[in-house]
């Protein structure tokens, strides 16, 4: 069996569709269709039923698959570093994630990569995008505060951070000092990083506090701007101690008190298998996983 038709059958598995697989292999369809063929052949066993709605795996699939799915994606992987210590690995990366993240974090870990003369591009966006700018082909990497539950898509963790109640010294100390903890801070205007309190309500549910009908005064999905509003006295908010340390130890910004405690958060690198076989990208996944991972 060649690794040809290995890695198409493994495409076609993750995608549920021949079309699908084709586009991100740059094949046709019929070429794709053929490889699967060939392998039915070899096996002895049908590999899929095809219907309109796309390719259903069949028990052989699956056993295939677990046997050869991440062995190929290590093999190809192995095979793409091989050439890429002999050839040039410049190209243009396209990656996508938090914008604070990406801001504070990742954009020093890029300088490698431009010093070796690749061009990057960089996209803001959630999970949900991540996953879906990733499928669609349209960003090479992306970063996640979401784990990967997408089968197609594969991450690793590359960053672990607290999460920190935090409000401007004044706010925090009249809310620590107040009689009623619980009901002073669901009175106190907050800042979210979006309507469902993603960050916060996690907070509130670990400390007994209610989060039912609270609303946020302030959404923004780029949590430097909460923290110029917090830094001016407006409000309080909950987010990762990378984006308030700085703040805190200049005393612009304090740790509001939790009465039981607080959580972490982990952010992932994000990629689709079949990307890795532009060599500068999987020269860049390569690099960046050891550059963040030495941060934490």
């Amino acid at each position: 069996m060649s690794l040809s038709r290995m890695r198409t059958f493994i495409e076609v598995y993750r995608q549920r569709s021949i079309s699908a697989a084709a586009r991100s292999l740059n094949l046709t369809q019929p070429a794709v269709s053929q490889h699967i063929a060939g392998l039915e052949v070899a096996i002895g066993r049908p590999l899929f039923e095809r219907s309109p709605s796309g390719a259903k795996p069949t028990s052989a699939a699956d056993e295939l698959a677990n046997d050869i799915g991440d062995k190929l994606d290590a093999a190809e992987a192995a095979l793409v570093s091989a050439r890429g210590r002999s050839m040039d690995v410049s190209g243009v990366l396209q990656i996508v994630g938090h914008a604070d993240f990406m801001a504070e974090i990742l954009s020093e870990k890029l300088l490698p990569l431009l010093n070796a003369g690749n061009k990057v591009r960089m996209q803001t966006g959630n999970g949900h995008l991540v996953s879906s700018m990733l499928l669609e082909g349209h960003c090479d990497l992306g970063v996640s505060a979401m784990p990967v539950i997408d089968s197609r898509l594969q991450s690793e963790k590359i960053f672990t951070s607290r999460v920190l109640p935090v409000a401007s010294p004044s706010v925090a100390e009249r809310l620590a000092n107040a009689d009623d903890f619980a009901s002073a801070i669901r009175n106190e205007p907050l800042l979210a990083y979006n309507i469902e309190l993603s960050l916060i309500d996690s907070w509130l549910i670990k400390n007994h506090i209610s989060v039912e009908n609270l609303v946020p005064t302030l959404v923004s999905q780029d949590l430097r701007a909460q923290r110029k509003l917090l830094v001016k006295g407006f409000g309080w908010s909950v987010m990762p101690e990378f984006l308030c340390n700085e703040q805190i130890n200049r005393g612009e910004l304090a740790e509001i008190p939790s009465p039981i405690g607080i959580r972490e958060m982990h952010y992932y690198l994000v990629w689709a298998p079949s990307v890795l076989r532009k060599i500068h990208v999987a020269n860049a996944r390569k690099m960046l996983l050891e550059q963040l991972n030495l941060v934490n």
